[in-house]
């Protein structure tokens, strides 16, 4: 493709509500361009960004047995009753009613539908461990939107779903998926922790986040300078206890000092347990016959928040610095006298198609 056949609309001045430098340079190279608060159009520069990303959690997700699916966007109240969700979820999940008065919501994540479909459809142990997942588009109605796509209302997700028998098999399901989270993230070519977490709404005993370290993150983790541990500030902070507290003490797990270190959370994973399926009677008969409720768990990565969390990790006073993986394009063709001098078009156009 021709440089100057691309659409790109580039901006010279740095908008004033960016306040981020990945925000300031998607708009400024024409990555994206922004619709309302929240929400963007995604263009040709940055969309190929967006794919590589996608396509790489969707060899990673099918390489580990995951098995793709779509669910719909739109999502009935009834679904979400049955989990009390609908009341416990407050103003972040937008509510819209169809023309017949019957209450709908935007989904920002799953756990009911899927749910819903596994009960209607999973009969015996014999066809589990199960785990779907899809790539779609989410929507949270975030109080304050900011930093262009880190967080914004509309974003691009991969969520997956695991349901298995036992305790047992949903902790071999939930540590395939934390080892599948890092060949991802590794794939990508990003520094990360994975960082001991809260459950918050989505429920659950046990959750990890995976944060791509940056200066300009949302969240703030206490690391090990010695080892791998890793925890939200907000779990280890004891009462009346400041940030700066933290600093220089020993690592709970032996090894090393606590570093206080800024993070961008780009992944979550849950072992969620029965919350969902005894909630929705999700249940199959196990190898003596007898009906048992189903260990679920569940897995988010923000593919949009991966492209916004790599240039905040990867840019100089120039610009973008891509990782190889994700750059939009792998090889610049510059052709000095393309218009003048008909050699060097020719030689530029035939490396141009041999590379194509």
């Amino acid at each position: 493709m021709y440089w100057s056949k691309i659409f790109l609309p580039t901006l010279k001045d740095i908008p004033q509500d960016a306040e981020v430098i990945s925000h300031q340079l998607m708009l400024r190279s024409g990555m994206i361009r922004k619709v309302t608060s929240g929400i963007y159009t995604w263009l040709p520069l940055g969309l190929r960004v967006l794919r590589k990303i996608e396509n790489i959690v969707r060899e990673e997700m099918n390489d580990a047995g995951a098995q793709e699916v779509l669910m719909p966007m739109v999502q009935p109240k009834d679904l979400w009753e049955e989990t009390e969700r609908w009341k416990k979820m407050g103003p972040e999940l937008l509510r819209i009613k169809d023309r017949h008065e019957r209450e709908f919501c935007l989904g920002p994540t799953h756990e009911e539908v899927i749910t819903d479909l596994i009960r209607n459809n999973i009969k015996s142990y014999k066809e589990l461990p199960l785990n779907l997942y899809q790539i779609q588009t989410k929507f949270r109605d975030e109080i304050r939107p900011r930093y262009g796509v880190m967080r914004g209302r509309e974003f691009l997700m991969k969520d997956s779903y695991s349901f298995d028998i036992n305790q047992g098999q949903l902790n071999e399901s939930y540590l395939l998926m934390k080892e599948t989270y890092k060949k991802i993230i590794d794939r990508i070519g990003l520094r990360f922790k994975i960082v001991k977490a809260d459950s918050g709404a989505i429920g659950g005993d046990t959750s990890e986040e995976f944060h791509v370290l940056a200066e300009n993150g949302e969240d703030t983790i206490a690391v090990s300078n010695s080892s791998d541990f890793a925890i939200n500030t907000e779990l280890l902070l004891g009462d009346g206890e400041d940030l700066e507290s933290l600093q220089g003490k020993p690592s709970p797990d032996g090894e090393g000092i606590i570093e206080i270190k800024k993070g961008i959370e780009v992944g979550h994973i849950f072992q969620l347990g029965r919350v969902y399926t005894q909630a929705m009677r999700a249940n199959v008969l196990d190898h003596e016959g007898k009906a048992t409720d189903l260990f679920m768990g569940c897995y988010g990565i923000g593919v949009s928040r991966l492209v916004a969390a790599a240039i905040e990790q990867n840019n100089d006073e120039k610009g973008i610095i891509w990782p190889e993986a994700i750059a939009p394009f792998e090889v610049n063709i510059v052709a000095i006298g393309f218009e003048k001098d008909q050699k060097i078009a020719k030689a530029a156009t035939d490396l141009y198609n041999k590379l194509s």
